[in-house]
């Protein structure tokens, strides 16, 4: 019996997503598309003429105010990918092609729950190369007031995510866990972006959120929650703070061998730890599986480490 270990992976078929985006209320439609081994993730415009694709990178994010951003959406960039961003992390797939048919993705119900859905109806393939990991090898942290978030070594992939709200309706709310696909699938996956109603309707009046509804988002006013069915946990406002941090820091660009830890935090602080982490290359390394084939012809060591550098940051 042939058995593989730790291989890359990418889907076992293409799958099509459409809804609307959360800012421009326009119709949005994705196709997943399996990727070869190394390629990670990339988003393609097909509504441009220049075929520019976009690597999923820290160092390509342009905004992070209101979602997560890569380069620019009014020419090729694309919004809001931290959701579809956070179900392949979580879910293990390390190759993708996005195609996308505008400038923001469809926000779905507010979660990442229909992207595990269409992963989960196509499958997944394992492909013949080991998979690579950004491994903490040291502590760093970021500052912002009384929000901070830091980066540690740990044997594993942990989120460790507290907010504090001065609404009753939220509170102080804290979720940690091992980042497991059983565990994004059942703990994570399904818990929807929020915001206050005065918020949003702001944000109405600047031309943004015009896609916004009780479908794809949990609302707060005055201290209560206006969706009828409520909230689908109590503290679902953490989970989709952590889960909102397992899409941005999946932009490392390799799954991450460490803690994560933030109070207070959101993209900008999720992005932030990144820069800080690749501004120090003695913070890192880069480990890599060897491409496993029949088990007998494996080389012995395990992980074995690869030569790390870290990229310029301006």
């Amino acid at each position: 019996m042939t058995a593989y270990v730790d291989r890359q992976t990418t889907l076992a078929d293409q799958v099509t997503l459409t809804g609307i985006g959360v800012h421009s209320g326009k119709p949005a439609s994705i196709t997943l598309v399996p990727a070869e081994a190394c390629v990670g993730v990339v988003f393609s415009r097909t509504d441009s003429d220049s075929s520019k694709e976009i690597p999923a990178l820290w160092d390509k994010v342009s905004a992070t105010a209101l979602c997560t951003v890569l380069d620019d959406p009014s020419k090729d960039g694309i919004s809001t990918v931290e959701h579809l961003m956070a179900a392949l992390f979580g879910m293990g797939i390390d190759n993708v092609i996005v195609e996308i048919d505008g400038p923001e993705m469809p926000i779905m119900d507010g979660s990442s729950h229909a992207f595990v859905e269409a992963i989960e109806q196509v499958g997944i393939r394992k492909l013949d190369r080991g998979r690579r990991y950004l491994k903490v090898k040291k502590t760093v942290r970021v500052d912002n007031g009384s929000a901070w978030c830091e980066l540690h070594p740990y044997d594993g992939t942990k989120f460790d995510i507290t907010i504090d709200f001065d609404t009753p309706a939220i509170g102080n709310q804290k979720f940690v866990s091992d980042i497991t696909p059983d565990v994004f699938r059942n703990e994570l996956c399904r818990a929807r972006t929020f915001g206050y109603v005065k918020d949003v309707e702001q944000l109405w009046k600047m031309g943004f959120a015009l896609g916004s509804s009780l479908e794809n988002s949990v609302a707060i006013s005055d201290d209560k929650v206006l969706n009828p069915e409520g909230t689908r946990w109590p503290d679902e406002f953490a989970r989709h703070k952590a889960l909102d941090a397992v899409g941005d820091l999946a932009l490392a660009g390799l799954p991450i061998l460490g803690l994560y830890r933030s109070f207070k935090g959101g993209h900008k602080m999720n992005h932030s730890i990144l820069v800080r982490l690749f501004e120090d290359p003695s913070a890192f390394e880069i480990v890599e599986s060897p491409a496993f084939r029949q088990v007998g012809q494996v080389d012995k060591g395990g992980l074995a480490a690869a030569a790390a550098f870290g990229p310029d940051v301006s």
